[in-house]
């Protein structure tokens, strides 16, 4: 038993180990693109930047610690916390730079030839700023006091022991399912992705509505701009669409859990839902590099110069275009 145990483990480490080496590299890659590349130093691309941060940081730092969690040490209580609340705060931030970038493609296609003035560089940094610190509160929440410790407690005094209050390291055993649910995914989770949902209708919306109308804008063919901002409008949309994918099935996993106490939930059910929302991080570069053209631009560039030894003498030259 303590075999199959232990081999399921390593199965479990060795697809964790190699969804981090694809998730890390490949965000590294798209944070120097936009580093390297001025075509791609606008609003939309910093706010993909933050995004790119959080799924490094899921890679560098989330799937070590959920190892750790699945090998399940005896710690102390706020230690097993500590490790369990980085996923928490990546998760909002994620959620919150997605949000980012569907407002500002709604301005885009919105106020055109105002938007520039609008969504400057100072804002959009404050924007991320808000971003990181309001994840960094929802994900916090559990360090100040929405946890588990007083329902352990009160375990441990019924069980009449006495002894050091030392845990096995579990992300459900410190982390209330309540906040999971109620505060998590109802209020951080759910109602943004909707929100998201609306947001992208609307500029699918507009952008048919002034293809249809040939309207003047910032752009001098108005056709044109409308259909780069249509073909990265649908691209963000299918990153969106990607991260609900990946990360609905754990809620309702917990919703089940909260909600229907005597269900049984299959394990491998749960591993799953967890390899889900890991591979996320890895799926947006290619994403952007499949979809968005100055990202595929960007990234051979960056191959062509540093990995092939062919310096690309236009690569700090590239002008940027509005909307792709």
């Amino acid at each position: 038993m303590a075999h199959s145990v232990s081999a399921f483990q390593a199965a479990y480490i060795s697809i964790e180990v190699l969804i981090a080496l694809v998730s890390v590299p490949g965000n590294i890659l798209v944070i120097w693109a936009v580093k390297m590349n001025q075509a791609l130093r606008d609003a939309t691309f910093c706010f993909i930047v933050s995004l790119a941060v959080a799924d490094v940081a899921v890679g560098a730092l989330v799937i070590p610690l959920a190892i750790i969690i699945n090998i399940g040490p005896q710690t102390e209580f706020y230690s097993c916390l500590m490790v369990a609340c980085p996923v928490l705060i990546l998760t909002e931030s994620s959620i919150l730079a997605l949000l980012a970038i569907a407002v500002d493609r709604y301005l885009r296609v919105k106020i055109p030839v105002r938007y520039k003035s609008v969504v400057t560089p100072r804002r959009a940094a404050v924007a991320i700023a808000c971003c990181w610190i309001v994840s960094f509160l929802v994900g916090l929440t559990p360090m100040f006091g929405w946890n588990n410790l007083n329902k352990m407690r009160r375990t441990q005094e019924l069980n009449g022991s006495h002894t050091e209050f030392v845990i096995k390291c579990q992300f459900e055993t410190v982390i209330s399912m309540e906040y999971m649910v109620y505060f998590n995914f109802f209020v951080w989770v759910l109602p943004p992705l909707l929100l998201m949902l609306l947001i992208y209708l609307e500029v699918f919306n507009l952008i048919r509505k002034q293809l249809n109308k040939k309207v003047s804008s910032s752009s001098n063919d108005p056709q044109k701009y409308y259909g780069k901002e249509l073909k990265i409008a649908k691209s963000l949309a299918l990153v969106l669409f990607l991260f609900a994918l990946s990360w609905l099935p754990l809620h309702v996993l917990n919703c089940i859990t909260l909600f229907c106490p005597s269900c049984e939930t299959p394990h491998i059910l749960t591993y799953i839902a967890i390899f889900l929302t890991h591979g996320n991080s890895a799926m947006n570069p290619i994403v952007y590099a499949f979809r968005i053209k100055k990202f595929r631009t960007a990234f051979l560039q960056i191959w062509n110069q540093y990995f092939c030894c062919k310096t690309n003498k236009n690569a700090s030259t590239t002008t940027a275009e509005p909307g792709n």
